[in-house]
């Protein structure tokens, strides 16, 4: 696992500034991304005037232990803020049992700076899963454009499970002791299997009930409680990444509440477990082939004018060999710690950089890489850990040790240099074993409002392809935005891509039948 901080979408008027600090920013959401880190609404007894429609302030609602009033206070980190409150609501930790057990849900909100032309509430959720929309929130003035500030109320939280609102915690020495997540035989494959389902009953002990009820639809039911406590008849959203599935399931959940939906580097959330892995993995090939045509045309490349997949082959043979390691610690590199180290790269298009450490390990030099191990304080009993949402979204059954080879060897017909998709296959073993309580399944949404999906088309962690696939479940109501270049999150990349995003959230203006935006220099 990397490092986590927090993600910042930069607007600069310099467009080299503006670059810098976008690939600053977006390292957070790798960090999570990759860390070992819904049928019908919910039944409310009590209901409130807001949460029928009304516009009213919300009094607490009469059924069960949980209010639907948010307590406002001065935040902590910007105590002299007056525009931006922070805030905790308390919920009820299973919508299905509402008069049950609650936690608290930390949110934040910056009102709009001109109240006058105040269109309403804009609740930004940046995934992972476990990125801080409260965070988001708090640096609202540098995430989004000025005239969104201008005419929306932002709201950021953080979901359960996560950072200031109960967050999953697990035992940091069993974290500490996990195994290979690519398992050679069938030994280490039950091995793993058995692992996830002691770490699975150690977090739910450490964590309480509130763990078995991480998944999007639930996490969309408490935005749906934000906006009852808000007052407000409808939402805006813009979603990025993870955040996509929770902006799906509110979509589904409740349609008519839905102004505009941003789902910017979209999870496809119809694949089965095979498309999982095929897509992924495609994916990462397509990518991999533009850094090379990039190296081959840029001669500021520190492999320019070498047959790159020739040297990415062999360094893949020395790591198969067990010859291939990392000066830095002396570790023995697998083959999916090169491709996992590759494609972090890819995800902020940190290209040059991928290219001298490439060089470096082919030398046997020190060579920066993305560590796989989880950041575990040895003066801690407990880890905060915010994976287990994946795996209560995502149904990845494997049915054994040679169904997992299988998967594999499709991988590797759709990506003959890296394999697999790194992330595919972290997620897959990290999972196996888990029963999903919000399984995948085709979009079922009747929204009357436009949505607005942007992808770019070499995204190393949400596949081009799966974002049509959105569009197409979506129907008439959905609209794509293609980014023509790569790296992850797609929005802050460019003026046009900005200005898109920025139009459709103002005006709910959608773009024409194949509206695209051309890449940033790399």
């Amino acid at each position: 696992m990397l490092t986590t901080k927090r993600p910042t979408f930069r607007h600069s008027r310099g467009p080299d500034r503006r670059r810098r600090r976008l690939l600053g920013s977006l390292s957070a959401a790798v960090a999570v991304l990759v860390a070992l880190s819904l049928n019908a609404p919910p039944s409310l007894a009590g209901t409130t005037p807001a949460e029928a429609g009304g516009t009213g302030p919300v009094t607490a609602l009469t059924a069960g232990g949980w209010s639907g009033r948010i307590d406002w206070r001065a935040c902590p980190e910007r105590p002299d803020d007056p525009g931006t409150r922070c805030g905790t609501l308390r919920l009820p930790v299973d919508w299905a049992r509402p008069g049950g057990e609650t936690f608290q849900l930390a949110l934040a909100r910056r009102t709009a700076t001109d109240p006058a032309a105040r269109i309403g509430v804009l609740v930004f959720n940046p995934g992972g899963p476990g990125l801080s929309g409260v965070d988001v929130a708090l640096t609202a003035d540098s995430q989004l454009g000025r005239d969104v500030l201008r005419r929306f109320d932002i709201v950021g939280f953080d979901p359960r499970g996560t950072v200031r609102s109960a967050p999953v915690r697990c035992s940091s020495a069993l974290l500490g002791q996990h195994p290979s997540l690519t398992p050679a035989n069938a030994a280490e494959f039950a091995r793993l299997r058995a692992y996830n389902r002691q770490l699975r009953d150690d977090c739910r002990a450490q964590s309480g009930p509130l763990f078995d009820h991480l998944d999007s639809v639930s996490v969309a039911r408490d935005t749906d409680a934000i906006r009852a406590a808000l007052g407000e008849r409808q939402l805006s959203f813009y979603q990025w990444s993870y955040g996509t599935l929770i902006g799906q399931a509110y979509a589904e959940l409740f349609p008519d509440r839905v102004r505009a939906l941003v789902m910017d580097s979209v999870m496809d959330h119809s694949q089965g477990v095979r498309e999982y892995f095929r897509s992924g993995a495609a994916s990462n090939e397509a990518l991999f082939h533009e850094f090379v045509a990039w190296c081959e045309r840029t001669p500021g490349c520190a492999l320019h004018g070498r047959d790159v997949p020739a040297l990415f082959d062999r360094l893949m043979r020395r790591a198969d060999a067990g010859t291939l390691v990392d000066p830095a610690t002396g570790a023995k590199l697998t083959w999916f710690d090169l491709g996992f180290t590759t494609v972090i790269n890819f995800f902020d298009a940190t290209w040059a950089d991928l290219a001298t450490m490439l060089l470096a390990l082919e030398r046997g030099e020190a060579a920066p890489l993305a560590s796989l191990r989880v950041p575990v304080d040895s003066d801690e009993d407990l880890t905060e850990y915010a994976l287990p949402a994946f795996c209560q979204d995502w149904s990845l059954p494997v049915d054994g040790f040679a169904d997992w080879n299988r998967y594999l060897d499709l991988s590797r017909a759709a990506a003959p240099h890296l394999r697999a998709s790194p992330l595919a296959v972290r997620f897959g073993a990290i999972c196996l074993g888990w029963t999903a309580n919000n399984p995948q399944h085709r979009l079922r949404v009747r929204t009357s409002a436009p949505l607005l999906v942007l992808n770019g088309r070499y995204d190393p962690a949400t596949p081009y392809d799966g974002a049509q696939r959105v569009v197409r479940q979506l129907g008439s109501r959905g609209h794509l935005v293609t980014y023509e270049g790569s790296g992850h999150a797609s929005y802050p990349r460019t003026e046009c891509t900005r200005r898109q995003v920025e139009r459709y959230l103002i005006t709910r203006t959608t773009p024409p039948i194949g509206a695209s935006c051309p890449a940033a220099p790399v």
